[in-house]
């Protein structure tokens, strides 16, 4: 069994009694070499204390955490984590690593609750978004008119990186918030707006929080989180689902929380970045075999707020082999490439939905077969669009789009 420790910036004192009985009896105990500085070694005058051995964390420490667990294996093991270990923790990690049954964990009051609690701002009301091992592209996708965004930092640079990204977003008004040392006898508190914070070279401890309220310059236009976004949004070089046919294609798509999506095709990213930005918990892989379109993909989605976005450079149906099982399929294009709808029909899981779109007579052919095959949706979408006709206005015609839609029923 392994014991996982919240601890706060106040260290022992702030421990509570069922965490220092963990502390006291533990053989090892491991953590950052911060942590363990905060836990006081036996004196004459604090005993109990505790004895263990101390081991501070390798790094990089996710690769080398299996073999480490492995090693102390049969002792009675404690680990520090700051704060609540579940909440963006070595708690989440330990229990994925090793399970639920072999893993006690003591929390402490998270970061987020504290800061919440200073700025007197309802927890269930706030964005949170960590940049601990993450990027800090994840929180354009936060930004939105009136939003609260919580940014819990990964160093003293991480408030001026806030600053700086939310300012070239156009939200330089936006109201900042840096907590440092939170719990802790230094604690502090400082307040301005994201322009101003971008321009200074304010230098905060390295244990620091930041609470945005988001305010946009005049005249931005915020990116709804719901599909179809406008095409402009995208960098691009015409291979583009456009907004119209992407909102439809996303409709069948039908993404849920925590699913998994291959964009086969996937051009500018859009369905795939789509997809992910309805909820935090959704993944994608983009499959695109250009390198160019691919770079392009990756800007993208670090711009619309989904850095961990993947992107597969190759051609389908090669390129999928190997890949997680997807929980949805979409394929822009390629439909006639020989074994590529075989292939991602065969990946799907049980449950799973494939969507295609086709702009030609060969690939409606295909499609049409399919159709007759294993039935789902069949629907030809034809876009028109004003534009001037000298000086007056007239329609302009897409291509039609033909979307088939099917959903594999078969049980696992």
């Amino acid at each position: 069994m392994i014991t996982v420790v919240g601890i706060g910036a106040d260290g022992w004192d702030g421990l509570s009694a069922d965490a220092r009985l963990a502390l006291e009896a533990a053989e090892v105990l491991m953590g950052a070499a911060r942590q363990l500085d905060l836990v006081p070694a036996p004196t004459a005058e604090r005993v109990p204390a505790p004895t263990a051995e101390r081991v501070a964390w390798p790094a990089p420490l996710l690769p080398a955490l299996p073999a480490l667990m492995e090693r102390y294996a049969g002792r009675d093991v404690c680990v520090l984590a700051s704060g609540d270990p579940m909440f963006y923790g070595i708690g989440s990690t330990l229990v994925r690593l090793l399970g639920a049954a072999n893993v006690r964990v003591v929390p402490h009051v998270s970061s987020l609750s504290l800061a919440c609690a200073r700025l007197g701002w309802p927890v269930e009301q706030v964005d949170v978004i960590s940049l601990v091992g993450r990027s800090p592209a994840a929180l354009n996708a936060a930004l939105l008119p009136g939003r609260r965004v919580v940014v819990l930092g990964a160093g003293r640079d991480s408030p001026s990186l806030v600053a700086g990204l939310m300012t070239g977003r156009g939200f330089g008004p936006s109201r900042m918030t840096v907590l440092s040392d939170l719990g802790a006898a230094s604690e502090s508190v400082v307040t301005g707006t994201a322009a101003t914070w971008a321009s200074q070279e304010a230098e905060p401890s390295a244990l620091n929080v930041i609470a945005v309220e988001c305010v946009p310059d005049p005249g931005v236009a915020p990116l709804a989180r719901v599909p179809g976004l406008p095409d402009e949004a995208f960098e691009h070089d015409g291979q583009l689902t456009k907004r119209e046919v992407r909102a439809v294609s996303l409709s069948r798509l039908a993404p849920l929380p925590g699913e998994l999506l291959w964009d086969v095709g996937a051009g500018a990213g859009s369905i795939a970045i789509e997809w992910m930005r309805g909820h935090p918990s959704c993944a994608a892989i983009a499959i695109e075999s250009r390198p160019g379109r691919a770079a392009a993909i990756a800007r993208n989605a670090d711009r619309l707020g989904v850095p961990s976005l993947r992107v597969v450079e190759g051609r389908a149906p090669a390129a999928l082999e190997g890949l997680p099982a997807p929980d949805a399929v979409f394929v822009g294009g390629g439909a006639t490439a020989p074994g590529l709808l075989e292939s991602c029909w065969a990946a799907l899981r049980p449950g799973g939905r494939l969507v295609a779109n086709a702009v030609t007579l060969e690939s409606e052919s295909v499609m049409a077969q399919w159709y007759a095959r294993l039935g789902g949706d069949l629907v030809r979408l034809a876009v028109q669009r004003a534009s001037p006709v000298g000086s007056f206005t007239g329609w302009r015609a897409a291509m039609p789009v033909t979307v088939w839609s099917v959903t594999r029923k078969d049980v696992p």
